[in-house]
């Protein structure tokens, strides 16, 4: 028996009859041959792994703009972090694990720079708007290895644009878990990194929902993830009690933090940039790398700039805002009267 076959077979002895198995796929959109040792689930998480868009997460803001310190979350930590809280629960449902972390590590590749306030300009300026869960749709299957895509499957897709929005629920239970650890993992470590940045203390968090969760991250945590675990069956869920508690809290923090004047402060620089940026590639869309002239025949102007400007990150976005309009100094040879 192949290593794939063994895996495919003890996923049908073990995993809950409300899992996606890998046998049950819906396979890709173009067809391959399988792998004598992994899944179709398993090559979709390596790929995703691989590919660049997931290296470049390490240099996109998760909350703080481009913040001076190591311990910040990014949107890669930030991806990691969903990824390891959605296994610990698909495990504990009896889900199918590569599904569920392939979903967790894909589901924010279509992200901008500068975080949400990169995706609210983008949303503002392109004719067809713009949300990053349908954008990293678009790097699986249109933009990676050069406009190739990496032809992931159907489920995988699916998990990635569900995981964010109310028009578009997962068909998946493993879809369903990383939508629900998403939010539990960024309200969590966001609290870490916001105290940490000066902009709460321990003392400011409401009482009812640590009360009910618990006073720090880990107990938090555990709370949201054993809840999960007691309370899903056809549904993922949570109990009332701690579904409200958690709702509180991620109230709390928009009120407190992602709103606050501490984080806001340099978010309308960002948008200026993305806002420059945009209109300089429409209007020179020559400027682009060829891959995103061939996406502008594919498709249109307006969605191969917001490709190109999407997939930069914090650093690449402020350089090239620098190159354009800050004058450099002058380095010519000096002229000496003779």
């Amino acid at each position: 028996m192949l290593p794939r076959e063994r895996t495919i077979e003890n996923e049908r002895l073990t995993l809950s009859e409300y899992a996606c198995k890998a046998c049950d796929s819906k396979g890709r959109a173009v067809y391959e041959p399988p792998c004598d040792f992994r899944t179709d689930f398993q090559r979709d998480r390596d790929r995703i792994i691989h590919c660049r868009a997931f290296r470049r997460l390490k240099h996109k803001t998760q909350v703080f703009l481009i913040p001076h310190s190591d311990h910040y979350r990014t949107r890669l930590t930030h991806t990691l972090e969903v990824s390891q809280i959605s296994r610990t629960v698909a495990v504990a449902l009896g889900l199918n694990e590569d599904l569920t972390e392939a979903i967790a590590l894909g589901h924010d590749l279509g992200h901008t720079p500068f975080g949400h306030d990169g995706e609210r300009v983008l949303n503002a300026l392109m004719p067809q708007g713009f949300a990053h869960n349908r954008q990293s749709r678009r790097v699986v299957e249109f933009i990676e290895k050069e406009g190739k895509g990496l032809n992931l499957t159907a489920e995988v897709i699916d998990g990635i644009v569900g995981h964010t929005g109310r028009a578009e629920l997962p068909k998946t239970h493993e879809g369903m878990v990383v939508r629900c650890c998403d939010k539990i993992a960024y309200i969590n470590h966001d609290i870490e990194d916001a105290i940490r940045g000066g902009v709460i203390c321990d003392n400011d968090l409401p009482e009812n929902p640590i009360k009910v969760l618990g006073k720090t991250k880990s107990e938090r945590i555990t709370t949201l993830v054993r809840s999960l675990a007691e309370n899903s069956g056809n549904t993922v869920k949570m109990d009332d009690v701690v579904q409200k508690a958690h709702d509180e809290l991620r109230e709390f923090m928009f009120e407190r933090v992602y709103r606050a004047a501490p984080t806001v402060a340099e978010k309308d620089k960002a948008g200026y940039i993305i806002e420059y940026l945009y209109k300089y590639f429409y209007e020179n869309p020559r400027k682009m790398p060829q891959l995103y002239l061939e996406l502008a025949g594919r498709f249109d102007l307006p969605t191969a700039v917001g490709d190109f400007i999407s997939g930069m990150t914090d650093d690449y976005a402020v350089d090239y805002f620098k190159n354009l309009c800050i004058p450099k100094g002058w380095t010519g040879a000096m002229k000496t009267d003779s």
